[in-house]
């Protein structure tokens, strides 16, 4: 019997062939060298050696910029699998031209060089970037040094990337270009530094316009211009004087190598105004300004262009007190001033409104001298006062102490009411210090006045005005002085010390005792009185001692009176 022969399978082909070769040298996930056997229907058919063909699309050779493929060339293929169902090995040109460019760009990583690419698509939160075959993530934070919203001129064109980040085994790339920028920038920067010094004039373009000042690209590097320094009068608005894309000549005043910070200067190209400004503005001379600003403080005078000067609230108004500038002059107005201080150095200039106009307080004194009885209305009670509104819109001040004669304090203010007119006499007038010192009860003659010419030990007859039960109230006739007699000085004999002896309308004679002319009080003492007349008739008609009593002396002194 004949024995059968059986011919190889083709999983028996791929045991044998997988048995030819190790590890190191398997086919299947490998890139290989071919060679291009035949071109058929748009496949390139290429022989990998061991008897293993397989197709690869010619528009996989295409992809590659300039690469055109030809029967006889050998090129490098990525093995899928060695053989499918029509016994051919998979073969893919793009898979190994990945590979390639993988293994250049882990080169090119650990180097730290850059790569170039092309930016061919958009996904979410950035764009695709074709690296010789590998596709990288351009977030779009690293696509430019500032935000961009138009990347279309940036797309489908070789340029160069820093390659942030990879992993090979989940296929992850991440590139920058901004990084290249940055680094390119810092090259030009510090060029351009190199050939700056300060002091230099250049030209610059205007690329952006702040609140506080311009920023002026000078050719790759940018420079700040502060508002303070874009002109030497004063500026606050930038887009006064600059705009968007505008050329420019600038100074440069400063440069800060660490921070690669520039200062620019634009009225450093001018003369300084406040060169001479001593001379030109004299302290008392009066000038003509314009209000450019006005503060809680004061407000700025442009005297020139450039050149400002301050007029503080105080020296704004001789009787506007606490008041706002803004309520006595206005933005761009015209104003009349007075040069009161000049410091070059500081460039400061103080300037003064109300020395241009009359001082109301001088002109009051020679109008209403000391002694003038004059008239007003109570703009305003205080504890201490009332304040008088008079003449040239001053005001006086009557002090407490200078409203009665005889009330003090809170008492005499009572007397009082906002809005009452009223008639005071002028006590003195400062000038320097604006103040006016008014009197109302020197209206009238102190009854005080006549007490003080008395002297202690003198009699005086009074009227009784009230009883009480520690003594008498009385008055000194019509002077309106009161006084107050004590229950012990009603009377030497201790019986008849008893007020409610004396009715209200009593006249009495009493003796004065004591004189304060500070608190304007009297005491009075009948006791004393009557103490002082014995005395004296004891010594005009006889002594106690020769046996005499006092009523007779007493009588006897009467007796020579009746004669």
């Amino acid at each position: 019997m004949t024995e059968a022969i059986s011919f190889p399978t083709t999983e028996d082909f791929e045991s044998l062939l997988n048995e030819t070769l190790n590890e190191d040298t398997g086919f299947e996930g490998a890139v290989v060298r071919g060679t291009v056997l035949s071109i058929e229907n748009e496949f390139a058919i290429v022989d990998i050696g061991l008897k293993a063909e397989g197709r690869v699309p010619l528009r996989e050779f295409g992809r590659a910029e300039g690469e055109q493929v030809q029967i006889g060339d050998e090129v490098e293929v990525f093995v899928d699998r060695i053989e499918n169902a029509n016994g051919e090995a998979i073969l893919s040109r793009e898979k190994a031209r990945r590979e390639e460019a993988w293994e250049q760009l882990e080169k090119a990583c650990e180097a730290d060089e850059r790569v170039d690419g092309v930016i061919f698509g958009r996904v979410k939160g950035g764009f695709t970037v074709d690296l010789s075959g590998a596709v990288a993530f351009l977030p779009g934070s690293q696509v430019d040094v500032r935000p961009i919203r138009d990347v279309t001129p940036l797309m489908n064109i070789s340029q160069p990337f820093q390659i942030l980040k990879m992993d090979r085994k989940r296929g992850n790339i991440v590139v920058s270009r901004r990084a290249v920028l940055e680094e390119k920038r810092a090259e030009q920067r510090a060029e351009l530094m190199s050939n700056l010094t300060e002091g230099n004039v250049v030209e610059g373009v205007v690329k952006n316009i702040t609140d506080y000042g311009a920023f002026v690209d000078l050719g790759g590097i940018d420079g700040l211009l502060h508002v303070t320094d874009m002109s030497w009068r004063r500026i606050n608005d930038p887009k006064e004087v600059l705009t968007v894309g505008e050329t420019i000549k600038v100074q440069i005043i400063r440069i800060n190598p660490e921070t690669h910070r520039i200062s620019l200067g634009m009225k450093q190209l001018e003369s300084d105004p406040w060169e001479g400004v001593e001379a030109k503005y004299p302290i008392g001379s009066k000038f003509t300004g314009r209000v450019t600003n006005i503060t809680d403080y004061g407000a700025f005078i442009e005297m020139e262009s450039g050149v400002e000067g301050l007029v503080h609230v105080s020296e704004m108004s001789w009787v506007k007190k606490n008041i706002h500038p803004n309520k006595i002059v206005s933005p761009s107005e015209e104003v009349e001033v007075m040069v009161l201080e000049v410091d070059q150095d500081k460039r400061r200039i103080s300037l003064g409104l109300k020395q241009c106009v009359e001082n109301p307080w001088l002109a009051f004194s020679d109008k209403y001298p000391v002694g003038t009885e004059i008239e007003g209305e109570i703009k305003n009670i205080t504890e201490f006062g009332l304040f008088i509104g008079l003449d040239q819109d001053v005001d006086g001040m009557v002090h407490m102490s200078d409203l009665d004669w005889d009330k003090s304090g809170e008492d005499a203010l009572a007397d009082y009411k906002k809005g009452d007119v009223v008639k005071a006499v002028v006590l003195d007038i400062d000038g320097e210090k604006e103040r006016i010192s008014l009197g109302i009860k020197q209206l009238s003659s102190d009854p005080f006045a006549n007490v003080m010419n008395k002297k202690k030990g003198q009699t005086v007859q009074a009227t009784v005005t009230e009883v009480t039960e520690n003594g008498l109230e009385v008055s000194l006739g019509d002077s309106g002085i009161t006084a107050f007699i004590r229950r012990s000085d009603l009377s030497r004999d201790r019986n008849e010390q008893r007020p409610e002896r004396f009715s209200v309308g009593d006249t009495v004679d009493a003796q004065i005792t004591q004189i304060d002319k500070s608190s304007r009080k009297l005491s009075l003492s009948i006791k004393a009185l009557e103490i002082s007349e014995e005395k004296q008739a004891v010594a005009q008609y006889g002594s106690s001692d020769s046996g005499a009593s006092l009523g007779d002396i007493l009588g006897a002194a009467l007796n020579k009176d009746d004669e």
